[in-house]
């Protein structure tokens, strides 16, 4: 057995509310428990699945902080997402059997894996965890073509002001602050998702530091005007 690879008990984690549907019987749980064979480790800069390779499972993120990649045809790394705790990775792999990316942890991290084919199996005896998985994937569609909208049509400011807003609501949701965040991505990471020169995130960062809606320290960004950044994304919305 890979050492880095543990038992677990979904009935006994913090995030079930996050992964598992509501409503389950103890029986569904323990069946829940049953398929979710093993919790995997990855270390910071360590790879969780690469492009290419054959899917077998998705993965539910209990710790840590992973960014998705391709490479470009030049040689460099576009940066596809970022994902958090409580959310699940790896369902890029559905479509062709193959994983479209790599992911990379960005700090330590614990993922739950989940066989895909056990999770079809067990979908057809407990509807309510078929739903969840549609739902799951639904929102990921949502979140990608949220991004595709992002980048096709805002300024550098709507970008920035947008991808803030969502990873703090993202936070939110699992329990964390409103207006604290430490980004767990470089600049760098975060104009290769955004589209950005690495000089314009930083600059477009320093204008919302001299705008007062919000203080950076290294990689602590306070919010300090939510509205604001709200009204940065809402005046291009209704540009259009």
């Amino acid at each position: 057995m890979n050492p880095h690879t543990i038992k677990v008990a979904c009935s006994n984690c913090n995030l079930r509310e996050l992964c598992m549907p509501l409503g389950l019987t103890e029986a569904q749980i323990q069946r829940i428990d049953d398929m979710v064979a093993t919790r995997r480790k990855i270390k910071r800069g360590g790879t969780l699945f690469h492009n290419g390779e054959a899917f077998t499972s998705l993965y539910a993120i209990r710790t840590g902080f992973f960014k998705t990649c391709v490479a470009t045809e030049d040689g460099r790394d576009q940066v596809t997402g970022f994902q958090m705790a409580g959310e699940v990775i790896g369902l890029d792999g559905i479509v062709n059997d193959r994983h479209t990316c790599d992911a990379i942890a960005l700090e330590d991290a614990e993922v739950c894996v989940m066989p895909f084919d056990r999770i079809e199996e067990l979908s057809r005896e407990v509807t309510a965890l078929q739903s969840h998985v549609h739902k799951i994937m639904s929102r990921e569609i949502v979140r990608e073509h949220g991004v595709m909208l992002l980048l096709g049509s805002m300024r550098a400011e709507e970008r920035l002001a947008a991808f803030l807003l969502n990873l703090v609501q993202r936070l939110h949701t699992r329990g964390f602050s409103q207006s604290e965040l430490v980004l767990r991505m470089t600049r760098e990471e975060i104009g290769s998702y955004l589209g950005l020169k690495l000089e314009t995130v930083s600059r477009t960062f320093s204008k919302f530091v001299d705008d007062g809606i919000v203080e950076v320290r290294q990689r602590h960004v306070r919010i300090l005007s939510t509205d604001a950044l709200k009204r940065i994304v809402n005046n291009q919305q209704a540009c259009h």
